[in-house]
């Protein structure tokens, strides 16, 4: 498994190769398209994500190793490439990992100059619901 850091790492990189960004919004909607579909029984209010100007849903849970787990989607498919990557680089982490892990990927690749505000203010909101999930289940122990 890699490291957030790693996976992070390999996302610039993966831009970097990307001439414009006609190029890189394509294959942010080529990530989005392979994000696993989310069961229509977390399409609910409690999973959406608040400050969004698009409707994300971002559910999480902790499995049995222990690591943090998301699955996502939304309605709008620039923003559902945006969830994509964050999933990418934070599902299956521990808790610890997810809560101290920076995000500095985010500007390497020019995201933020290349959003409007709002959906700038909606990726702020995707990062900061991730960390959440990730503080609250943290505080939850393991099944006997």
């Amino acid at each position: 498994m890699s490291s957030i850091a790693e996976i992070q790492q390999e996302i610039v990189d993966e831009f970097e190769m990307l001439e414009d960004w006609d190029q890189k919004y394509e294959y942010l909607i080529e990530i989005g398209k392979e994000l696993k579909p989310l069961a229509p029984s977390y399409k609910v209010d409690e999973n959406l994500i608040k400050g969004c100007q698009s409707r994300v849903w971002l559910h999480a849970w902790r499995d049995e190793s222990g690591n943090i787990r998301y699955a996502a989607d939304s309605d709008a498919i620039i923003t559902k490439g945006i969830i994509a990557l964050l999933i990418r680089v934070f599902d299956n982490q521990k808790a610890e990992d997810i809560l101290h892990a920076s995000t500095d990927f985010i500007s390497k690749i020019g995201l933020h100059q290349h959003l409007s505000p709002t959906r700038a203010n909606g990726l702020l909101a995707m990062v900061k619901q991730i960390k959440y999930y990730a503080l609250a289940l943290s505080k939850i122990s393991n099944p006997i």
